[in-house]
């Protein structure tokens, strides 16, 4: 079918307009990365029943230890966060040409985000209510009003990004490679505080490490990691491994490069310095796959492929742990053998394919809150701006630290070092919402 009998704004249609120099590879990450995230979750999700013949959901990896180093291959979310340095960097570049400023770009970059998270929230938020009324707020209930929104720490950190990366974007363009190494610097110093007796303090490391890999966005974006060949990514790849093996066996640092319920400390959770040679690793690894990804790309089949998944991905991402609940709750906590076994390995193509099943139906549902909307240059003050990016990071970060489970009794949890409801976080996110809209403009005349 040619782009003339394709539908405008189908994957098809947007296949077929691809400007030649566009970094399709980068597209494909996106994509990619969100899908291993998405499938490790569902992987992670082990049900077992407490001491009083209740439901509840634990981790894989703490029933099956064997399974961690996995973890080395499987924690990606790194991979995304170096993409989005590169889409800031395209971005910022673009609004400039136009003649716009910091509120343009904080503006656009956060309302793709804030558009499908508000009617996530707002759809939980229903659920929640619906369980307080009538008295059903625990046991697997609870877990799943609880679970749900946990991984939009992931959006919160990434909105605080988009507040600094026209910041650290400048940083990158004066001082280069020296932003990223002090930043891992400052991670290491927060690291020693952490085990020196000052946990409260690893929380700044849930900006320093996702910046430092933010910041090797710009690299990307620039061409400088292009431009090291395969000689860069090889020495990315075995420094970063290296480092992860010596911090994990020799020193103090889990395996695993997620957190695992029972350990005493988690890399992911705040963030660590073994995340970060993680993701130093992961980024070796992406520039040596690069040139193969490539021309696998310029496949008009495979990259029509890559644009439909992109128009899905972040629909999916926020939807898919509702998914594994329902199929949680249908399979009604059935197992054919202990976590990690043959029997339970050959059954995880059909638990896969059931939550995969549930998703797209979710997806189709809810992806019309998804559609991206072209960039309109506006006045617009970039301190209003900033303040509202600020405000929806801390929001979504509290939501996700709390989650909606005792809604109606006071619930909090600890935001960085603040007591925080889901209605104060809520709160927070409305507000910073409002500041991130354009200013009307007084008719004349």
């Amino acid at each position: 079918m040619t782009s003339s009998t394709t539908a405008p704004g189908s994957a098809a249609a947007l296949a077929a307009t691809t400007p030649p120099d566009r970094d399709r590879y980068v597209d494909l990450l996106r994509v990619a990365s969100l899908g291993v995230v998405i499938a490790g979750h569902w992987l992670m999700a082990v049900p077992v029943t407490g001491t009083g013949g209740g439901l509840r959901v634990t981790n894989v990896l703490a029933l099956a230890p064997q399974l961690r180093p996995a973890t080395w291959l499987l924690q990606v979310m790194p991979v995304f966060f170096l993409v989005g340095g590169f889409a800031h960097a395209t971005a910022l570049a673009s609004i400039r040409r136009r003649g716009g400023g910091y509120a343009d770009f904080a503006r656009s970059r956060t309302a793709r985000l804030l558009r499908p998270t508000a009617v996530f929230l707002a759809v939980w938020l229903a659920l929640a209510l619906g369980a307080a009324l009538s008295g059903q707020d625990d046991g697997l209930v609870r877990t799943a009003l609880r679970t749900a929104v946990q991984p939009l720490w992931f959006l919160a950190v990434y909105l605080g990004l988009v507040a600094l990366a026209p910041v650290m974007e400048r940083l990158h363009r004066r001082f280069g490679a020296r932003v990223p190494i002090v930043l891992l610097a400052v991670a290491a110093g927060v690291d020693v505080l952490r085990f020196a007796g000052h946990p409260r303090i690893a929380a700044l490391n849930l900006l320093v490490v996702w910046a430092g890999v933010h910041q090797l966005g710009f690299f990307y974006a620039d061409g400088t990691l292009q431009r090291g060949g395969r000689r860069l990514a090889l020495l990315l790849a075995g420094a970063g491994l290296g480092a992860v093996l010596l911090l994990t066996t020799v020193g103090p640092y889990p395996v695993s490069m997620v957190g695992v319920p029972g350990e005493a400390m988690s890399n992911m959770s705040p963030p660590t310095v073994a995340l970060a040679a993680h993701a130093v690793w992961l980024t070796g690894l992406v520039l040596a796959l690069r040139g193969p990804a490539t021309r696998l790309l310029g496949r008009a089949r495979v990259w029509r492929a890559v644009v439909a998944a992109n128009g899905l991905a972040m629909t999916a991402f926020l939807w898919h742990l509702t998914a594994a609940f329902a199929v949680l709750v249908a399979f009604g906590g059935w197992s054919p053998g202990a976590p990690g076994s043959a029997g339970w390995w050959a059954t995880r193509p059909l638990w896969l394919g059931a939550a995969a099943l549930v998703t797209a139906g979710l997806v189709v549902t809810f992806r019309r809150f998804d559609t991206p909307r072209p960039t309109v240059i506006a006045p617009g003050s970039a301190a209003r701006a900033a303040t509202g990016a600020a405000l929806c990071t801390l929001g979504v970060l509290g939501v996700s630290s709390v989650g909606f489970g005792g809604l109606l009794t006071g619930h909090t949890a600890t935001l960085l070092v603040v007591p925080v409801s889901a209605p104060l976080a809520l709160a927070l996110v409305a507000l910073g919402a409002g500041l991130l809209r354009p200013a009307r403009v007084a008719s004349q005349g």
